[in-house]
């Protein structure tokens, strides 16, 4: 049996009973790691953390793995049980339905154990989740690549009133560009789109697009440490939120479409008032 077990935003504690169980019955146990990353992975001791709690040894699953040694997993998944561990939900903001496919073409069961991810963890604002449109992915922008096909969603999105969730990236294990070349790989450092850098980057796309999609002045909601104990929410314009020092990873950004008098009552609870959106107005005039 193959067993997909979400982990939830926050730290180990998040599994679900119904996971735990799963885990501690498995032989072998992975963790995908590089498409997102529970709070205390960005620690040294993270990964031992989680060995502690779930009483396994646990293997890192990185993304060369996952892509070139699949096979191996799903070997070791016909002759016993294979936990899989994917932070947020299994087919939440990134779905694993290679992982699936693959499993059930050679006769291997899969078990997938739900959890909550970024999806549904940004209801915590106010704004009501059947409200929102297509959700986008903002890559990091380069000197020679700089993809905009996330403006034509956003736009849809804001043309029929609904908010879009965008998700913003990390670069884990990315290889340079010259060990590409040289043919033997050297890593990148750990990289993590910040809401200002997501922010910064939009504003470039609709300065150059100049088809209104949205403007410094379009209201969106700021996410750090989603789920975390730690977590901190900010709503406000795009040209207030970049001015806001949002702390460590992970970030995610909400575009706000047309709000109904409910999500409007939640969503004041975020926004800047008074000491705060003074001190703001100082730094940005």
């Amino acid at each position: 049996m193959l067993y997909i077990v979400g982990l939830g935003l926050g730290d180990e504690k998040d599994i679900t009973l119904r996971g735990l169980e799963a885990v501690k019955k498995c032989g072998k146990v992975y963790i995908e790691a590089y498409t997102s990353l529970l709070s205390f992975g960005l620690s040294s001791d993270g990964l031992s953390t989680l060995e502690k709690l779930y009483g396994k040894s646990i293997t890192l699953a990185d993304r060369e793995m996952v892509e070139e040694k699949a096979d191996e997993i799903l070997s070791e998944a016909r002759r016993s049980d294979v936990a899989f561990l994917v932070v947020g939900d299994p087919f939440g903001a990134t779905t694993h339905t290679d992982l699936v496919v693959r499993a059930k073409k050679i006769g291997v069961n899969v078990k997938v154990i739900h959890n909550a991810s970024v999806m549904n963890a940004v209801g915590v604002c106010g704004l009501q989740l059947y409200r929102y449109g297509e959700t986008v992915s903002l890559p990091f922008f380069t000197e020679t690549w700089r993809p905009d096909s996330f403006y034509e969603k956003i736009q849809r999105n804001r043309g029929l009133g609904l908010h879009t969730l965008c998700l913003l990236d990390i670069r884990v294990k990315e290889p340079t560009l010259e060990s590409l070349c040289r043919g033997r790989k050297q890593y990148e450092p750990p990289k993590y789109m910040t809401i200002n850098t997501a922010i910064e980057q939009l504003l470039q796309v609709e300065q150059m697009r100049g088809e209104s999609a949205y403007s410094e002045c379009t209201q969106c909601v700021g996410f750090a440490r989603l789920g975390s104990e730690d977590q901190m929410i900010v709503a406000g314009t795009m040209r207030q939120l970049q001015t806001i020092n949002f702390g460590t990873p992970l970030h995610c950004l909400v575009i706000v479409g047309q709000t109904h008098p409910v999500e409007e009552e939640m969503l004041d609870f975020y926004k800047l008032k008074g000491e705060s959106m003074q001190q703001i107005e100082n730094v940005t005039v």
